[in-house]
């Protein structure tokens, strides 16, 4: 498997976009987190999947803005709210006082994940 980590010099309408793009996924990391805390106060049990599906929904209703963001970039945000879960449950398991999560911000998504498509490595571009 290969990775690219790579940097951009995007123009001001690119620059633009860009930040529009992370604002919608600190949005989408605050609503997840949101909805697990309101399931565990009734007592209810959330997974991974569950929130992956209510993503979905929320395109078609409350966020339509999530149509402008890749759907691989919004499963990431999903994958990253639940490693910080992950964490936190095992922190607790192994002795540790912790405290909960919290909602996110802005500036403070400063990463987009492609893990799978939705990109192109042009390079004869300069």
């Amino acid at each position: 498997m290969l990775t690219y980590k790579v940097q951009l010099y995007p123009n001001k309408q690119q620059q633009t976009t860009l930040v529009e793009q992370l604002d919608i996924c600190r949005k989408l990391y605050n609503r997840l987190l949101e909805e697990c805390k309101k399931a565990r106060e009734k007592g209810e049990k959330l997974t991974q999947i569950k929130t992956q599906s209510f993503i979905v929904g929320l395109k078609n209703t409350s966020m339509p803005e999530l149509k402008e963001v890749h759907s691989k970039v919004l499963q990431v945000v999903n994958y990253t709210l639940w490693t910080n879960i992950k964490s936190l449950a095992q922190l607790k398991k192994n002795g540790h006082k912790i405290g909960h999560l919290r909602f996110k911000g802005k500036g403070w998504y400063k990463t987009i994940n492609y893990n799978q498509s939705g990109f192109k490595i042009d390079e004869n571009k300069n």
